[in-house]
């Protein structure tokens, strides 16, 4: 079976930076072993990272969430230290989902794919309905335990929507 792991925005900055959280600390090991397991596994591992320029407060974004963060070349916009070697192939992303992502795994023919990372209720969210959207028929799985939203209720409100969205929560 063709698989794929997505390792979404494991970003110095919602680590231990700007936006990070102890919930986001809480799950590096977890997701560092996955995506060990996943390379020994043969499986297609593919990073997104969010990526925003110095105009980054007169955005859109910028305007609802006022809290610099990931701006291009900078050490909180890095793939955290412990799963860098594993960073071949990065989707930089201006907002919450890649379309370019999307499109990329729907010409790959992956039977199956899997979410991990930050936020839950922020860009895992939003990049698993993206998939599901681009590829009904495709199984969708997000590890909650490789997981970490805003907030732990926030965390819990998206595993639930996607859930609904008919994606499979581990």
């Amino acid at each position: 079976m063709k698989k794929a792991l997505i390792v979404v925005d494991m970003q110095n900055d919602f680590v231990d930076g700007s936006l990070g959280t102890k919930e986001a600390q809480e799950i590096v090991v977890a997701v560092e072993k996955k995506v060990k397991a996943a390379r020994e596994m043969g499986t297609e591992i593919l990073f997104t990272r969010d990526t925003h320029g110095e105009d980054y407060l007169q955005t859109k974004e910028g305007k609802s969430l006022p809290v610099i963060h990931c701006v291009k070349e900078t050490e909180g916009w890095e793939i955290i230290d412990c799963l860098k070697p594993y960073a071949d192939r990065i989707f930089d992303k201006e907002t919450f989902g890649s379309i370019a992502l999307a499109d990329y795994v729907a010409e790959q023919g992956y039977e199956s794919i899997e979410l991990v990372g930050l936020c839950t209720d922020i860009c895992v969210v939003s990049n698993a309905l993206l998939l599901k959207a681009r590829l009904p028929e495709t199984d969708i799985v997000v590890d909650r335990s490789c997981c970490a939203g805003v907030t732990p209720e926030s965390h819990e409100a998206a595993l639930s929507t996607m859930q609904m969205c008919q994606i499979q929560i581990l």
